[in-house]
This record gives C-alpha cells, structure tokens and sequence, in this order.
C-alpha cells in the first residue's frame, strides 16, 4: 500500500523558506498569515511576563500557523486554495529574529538602521532564532492529530569584519531591508558570515532538521511530504 502523502501550507511569505522547502523535495502551498505581531508579542507579555528571543519567534510562529489554520477551516474562499488538500494538510508557521548581545532585532525599519546594525555587528558573534509551529489539520481517517506543536531553533552567527565601504554597498542592494537581523546567508550577504554553529537551514528561516523532529511527532515521516 502506498504511504500516504502530506500536503504542507506554509503560514509564510518568506522567498527563502519557500525555497528552502522546495529544494528538500516538499511543493507548499503558500497562505500568508493576517497576524499583527506586535499585538500578539504585546499580550504574550502581558499574560505571561517579558519573553526571551527564543521565546517570542515561537509565539509569533504559533500564531501565524494558528490563524491561517482557522482561516483554512472557516474561510471557504481560502480553503479553495488548496482544495481537498485540507483533508490531508499541516500548517507550518515561523517567524525569525537575531539576538545580539540580549537585544532582539528583526527586519531594520530603514537603510540607516540597517547600516547601523551592521556596524554594531561586524566582527562580532550573534544568534538566530527562528520558531517553528506545526498545525495538524488531516482528518482523523487519515490518521490526523489534530495537535498543534513547535520549537525554536537557534545558530549562532559570526559576522566578518566589514569596512564602512562594505557596509555602505550592501545596505544599497537593498537585501538587508528585507530580512530579520538584517543579513542573508543564502544571498547576497553570503560572504559576510565567516561561519555559523547550529543549523545553517535555520539561519535561512526553516530547520529543516527541526521540522522533521516536530512532524515526527504526529507520526508523519519527512518523506511523506508531498513534493
């Protein structure tokens, strides 16, 4: 008997995890999230205290996947999307942020900020995290969980020692506007990280290592994924 195959939604707009999931041989359909994250951040606070970096990208994980999940089961126009696929899906929601000594950043607001974020990071150690938040939407005759889970995982990045030159040009291809701690490994600010310690997927925004650990728990080998 063939082994049943898993639809993956990713609760995301990022190019990166998009990308990331299609060169592991998984073909996601993409439902972005509605999420006002510093709404949620603000009552995550609120009701459980301030929250480590670690901590935040989880909860901002697991409210994305949560809402493109209710919206797949109450949305008849979003659940179109993917048509049958719902019977048979998981929702996969992340979110990223760089720590860098006990300050948490995310995507700069502008070309200033960016530029001053690289200066303060040249040289220098900082860590990644991103949250990982699973939703399983299959159906119980498909053997459906109905479980919602996730985790963090967290690299740490060591920057080269740019020049304000260095700086200055890449802060004007404008990648680094775009992107949490202002920096890619996987594009153009590649040859600006020396080395990294943990997994370089998480870094991109999607352990792949990680999320295999989290569809294992609801019984879903990474192979079943459907590419």
């Amino acid at each position: 008997m063939p082994e049943p195959q898993v639809h993956v939604v990713l609760a995301s707009q990022s190019p990166a995890r998009l990308t990331t999931l299609r060169a592991a041989g998984v073909e996601p359909t993409v439902v972005v999230s509605r999420v006002d994250e510093p709404a949620v951040l603000a009552d995550a606070a609120q009701r459980h205290g301030e929250l480590e970096a670690a901590d935040q990208v989880l909860v901002l994980a697991q409210a994305k996947a949560e809402d493109v999940a209710r919206r797949l089961e109450d949305e008849e126009a979003v659940a179109d999307m993917i048509g049958a696929q719902v019977a048979d899906a998981v929702v996969l929601g992340c979110d990223s942020m760089l720590e860098i000594d006990g300050e948490v950043v995310g995507k700069p607001a502008d070309a200033d900020e960016a530029r001053a974020r690289w200066r303060a990071m040249r040289g220098r150690a900082a860590v990644l995290h991103t949250g990982h938040w699973l939703v399983d939407l299959r159906d119980t005759d498909a053997d459906g969980t109905g479980a919602t889970l996730g985790a963090t995982s967290s690299t740490t990045v060591h920057f080269a020692d740019l020049d304000d030159a260095e700086i200055d040009a890449y802060v004007a291809t404008g990648e680094p506007l775009h992107v949490a701690g202002a920096f890619t490994i996987d594009g153009l600010g590649g040859p600006y990280v020396e080395r990294v310690e943990g997994d370089h997927h998480g870094v991109v925004g999607l352990s792949l290592p990680l999320l295999r650990e989290l569809l294992g728990e609801i019984g879903v080998p990474f192979r079943a994924l459907r590419g």
